[in-house]
């Protein structure tokens, strides 16, 4: 898609007034979970307690290997995506390569490097927009009707300059998370292991905060979705409401 095109799906979704999020009744704040691509291993029984608890999420999406030796946007997850675009959930770009910027060589120039041994590159605009737009591509191939934000995520988190002004030439705006949405799935499981991460974050998360999480680490030895039922059903106990973020991202 052009970058015309990127901004004008943009504009179609700020212009839909059935998309506009309207808090329930009692409601202390809203929070928004969002969920990165990773190894996936724990994908489904995370997807359950979502859809046991009415949970919409903004799902990042990025072609990353998986537990199955597969890539979690090869046709064999067509199924799983298929059923998170049923439930509602809405998605954004978190690249294609999951590669991380680390750097700008140059004006209008941003390097996109592999932690895996896979080399750089250097992206410029027509190569940036590529990037960020063929996840959605591969999403539109199995599911056409899809909610596309016009947000992305650098993997990690990590942006440079060029690679933040690039996007938004792309019509993407770089969407993070706050302080206490870092729910910890990443972190070593034995000197951070679930009980402390539950604790912490039922304490911290306060409205308004952009939750991070994955679809399972491959890392961390004492899985994190062990305890994802108990902080959706603590979070939801403390008046706290799940919702997509907007379409213009949080701040």
């Amino acid at each position: 898609m052009t970058r015309r095109g990127l901004l004008a799906a943009g504009a179609a979704l700020l212009a839909s007034p059935a998309l506009a999020q309207v808090a329930p009744r009692g409601c202390r704040g809203p929070i928004y979970l969002t969920i990165d691509t990773g190894w996936s291993r724990e994908a489904e029984a995370i997807a359950a307690v979502l859809r046991r608890h009415a949970v919409t999420a903004t799902l990042f999406i990025a072609d990353e290997p998986t537990f199955r030796g597969d890539t979690s946007l090869s046709d064999s997850w067509a199924p799983f995506w298929r059923a998170r675009v049923a439930e509602g959930h809405s998605f954004a770009s978190h690249t294609w390569r999951h590669w991380y910027f680390a750097g700008d060589p140059g004006p209008g120039r941003t390097t996109f490097r592999s932690r895996r041994g896979e080399g750089q590159v250097v992206l410029d605009q027509a190569g940036m927009c590529a990037e960020l737009q063929r996840p959605v591509d591969a999403l539109r191939r199995f599911s056409p009707e899809a909610r596309v934000l016009p947000l992305w995520r650098a993997p990690g988190g990590i942006t440079t300059p060029n690679a933040v002004a690039l996007a938004a030439q792309c019509g993407l705006r770089h969407q993070g998370w706050t302080r206490n949405g870092f729910l910890g799935d990443e972190l070593d499981s034995g000197a951070h292991p679930n009980a402390a991460l539950l604790r912490r974050n039922l304490a911290n998360i306060a409205p308004g905060e952009v939750l991070v999480m994955h679809w399972g680490v491959r890392s961390r030895r004492e899985p994190f979705a062990a305890i994802f039922e108990d902080l959706v059903t603590g979070l939801l106990a403390r008046g706290l409401c799940f919702e997509p973020l907007p379409t213009r991202g949080v701040a």
